[in-house]
């Protein structure tokens, strides 16, 4: 038998012969983040046992990619499902129905074709929902597990796919676009500033007063994204609606492309990463399906992560060392030409940094949180990992020179309202539920204040830690996942601000708790959380501080 064979026989049994001369380790990646194992000659090997080049068993090989494709299956089935219940009658489903009034550009172009659906009732409907996202969050999991065995072609087909089916969708269980909307409006319709003047005092027949319910609130959206609405006023109100949906949707896409560009240039499993980013159903559902803004905020957010990154792996020189932010890394892999990105050596990439790498991943940090001011939590953390932090702090320079004048020139001194928005509490909200447990009734005014110095802790320990190892994309998304957690206005599709760097980061534990917060999302947010709860004699609503909450909360609504 000749060399080619015996080796090739080796390579097909349970324990391959690294050591032979024609077996090679070979670390690199392939176009789907996959590791190319081993690479040797393969002539007429006699297969001795059923298990590929890495000994995993073929057998369950072939499971688990038949229970992957069902699970990538399910996500579209169960996403359509929902969209037709929700398009064609929208009991439950869509807050904005009413008896008798149900626009039929709300429901858009699935509502003439899903007349099956009008008969469900409001219970059909909850059960659908709580089902249907069960069943999603399963195949969610089964999909991120056996990414390793999966094409990436249908990962992102599977990706596209439910992302037009949501883009067809009515808004679900909440009305924030129709406060996006209203907000524009005031200023472009009716000369009033959003931050200065709450809706309750605008003209109440224009259309999406009707729509809209944050009336006694002033504006607590960013600036940007304000007049992003107000640019949309000429379309008209069906037509901006549709063209905010439009633009969530892009944008979701488009952060899924820079994640994958991401997990290429660290090394990380691409196809993961696109699929825990691009098919989290908690974000399809409440984030996608509810058209929120926080996708345009993503987009800026990793688009600053991609020119970063990409900055520090391309090559300075022909025998240059690159930069290193941690003095502990292998200097010798360092004088091979290899970077040292988020704590990793990765290989340098041909070609010279050019500076306006940097200075516009400022100016894209800038632009994300004159979208949600809430990203602004990272801007330390994002300048103690730079490696040429002179570069980006002139981006953060330039962006909130820029981002100034143009607040001013559109609404004065005035800023976004999210000091008050701060303050509210969602009954079934981390904060407030472990001061029900704890005895306070609910999330009271003095453990507020303790978070935000918790949040602040965090923030500043985080960024101390990415000054010394440069791996900012962990340090983000603990800080992130600090943010979300101590926040008492807690809503479902916050899990999106923490999905990129829980695909991205080294850290198992970041996507550890990432799964958990996913999962307490689901379950005191689908339609029989009040019910679990109250059957556990958990009722925040019933505490003397749960309905002076809820009073103040019914002050701004309606």
């Amino acid at each position: 038998m000749s060399t080619d064979v015996t080796e090739g026989s080796r390579l097909l049994t349970a324990e391959p012969a690294v050591s032979d001369p024609g077996l090679v380790a070979e670390p690199a990646l392939n176009g789907n983040g996959h590791g190319h194992l081993f690479r040797g000659h393969l002539l007429a090997a006699r297969v001795e046992s059923w298990r590929d080049p890495s000994g995993t068993d073929l057998f369950r090989s072939k499971i688990a990619v038949a229970a992957s494709a069902v699970s990538l299956s399910v996500m579209v089935l169960a996403s359509l499902l929902l969209v037709s219940f929700a398009s064609a009658s929208g009991k439950v489903l869509v807050p904005v129905w009413t008896p008798g009034y149900y626009p039929s550009w709300v429901a858009g172009p699935l509502g003439s074709v899903t007349s099956w659906a009008v008969t469900a009732s409001a219970h059909t409907e909850r059960v659908t929902l709580t089902a249907g996202v069960a069943a999603m969050l399963v195949a969610y999991l089964v999909v991120v597990f056996s990414s390793r065995r999966l094409r990436l072609g249908y990962v992102v087909a599977t990706v596209v796919a439910v992302h037009v089916i949501f883009l067809l969708s009515p808004p679900l269980t909440l009305t924030d676009v129709f406060n996006y909307l209203n907000y524009g409006r005031m200023e472009a319709v009716h000369h009033l500033n959003p931050y200065a003047t709450i809706p309750g005092l605008e003209p109440h027949s224009d259309p999406t007063f009707a729509l809209s319910n944050w009336h006694g609130l002033l504006d607590p959206y960013g600036p940007l994204f304000t007049i992003f609405a107000m640019a949309l006023v000429p379309l008209g109100v069906a037509s901006s609606f549709w063209a905010i949906k439009v633009a969530l949707m892009i944008a979701s896409l488009a952060t899924v492309f820079l994640v994958y560009r991401c997990a290429m240039l660290l090394g990380r499993n691409a196809v993961a990463a696109v699929a825990i980013v691009g098919m989290n159903p908690i974000v399809l559902v409440w984030g996608l399906g509810g058209d929120h803004n926080d996708f345009l905020m993503m987009f800026f957010l990793v688009f600053a992560f991609w020119l970063l990154l990409r900055a520090d792996s391309l090559r300075v020189g022909r025998n240059a060392r690159p930069a290193s932010g941690n003095r502990r890394a292998p200097l010798a892999l360092l004088r091979r030409g290899w970077a040292w990105l988020d704590g990793m050596p990765r290989p340098l990439v041909a070609g010279e940094p050019a500076a306006w790498m940097e200075i516009l991943a400022g100016i894209s940090l800038v632009v994300a949180v004159s979208i949600k001011p809430s990203s602004a939590v990272l801007v330390p953390v994002m300048l103690a990992g730079a490696t040429r932090r002179t570069r980006l702090f002139a981006g953060l320079l330039i962006g909130a020179v820029a981002g100034a004048a143009m607040t001013y020139v559109a609404f004065g001194f005035n800023l976004p309202n999210i000091g008050q928005q701060g303050s509210l509490v969602i009954p079934d909200g981390i904060p407030n539920l472990t001061g029900l447990a704890l005895g306070f009734g609910g999330a009271t005014a003095e453990m507020r204040n303790v978070l935000l110095v918790l949040l602040i802790a965090v923030i500043v320990s985080m960024t101390v830690w990415t000054w010394r190892t440069r791996r900012w994309l962990t340090a983000s998304g603990w800080v992130t996942l600090a943010l979300i957690v101590t926040l008492s206005w807690t809503l479902p599709w916050y899990i999106a601000w923490l999905l990129p760097f829980a695909a991205l980061s080294r850290s198992r534990l970041l996507r550890v708790a990432a799964a958990m917060v996913g999962a307490y999302m689901y379950l005191v947010f689908m339609p029989y959380a009040a019910e679990i709860l109250a059957f556990l004699h958990i009722n925040p609503a019933t505490s003397t501080l749960g309905q002076q909450e809820q009073s103040i909360m019914d002050s701004l609504l309606y």
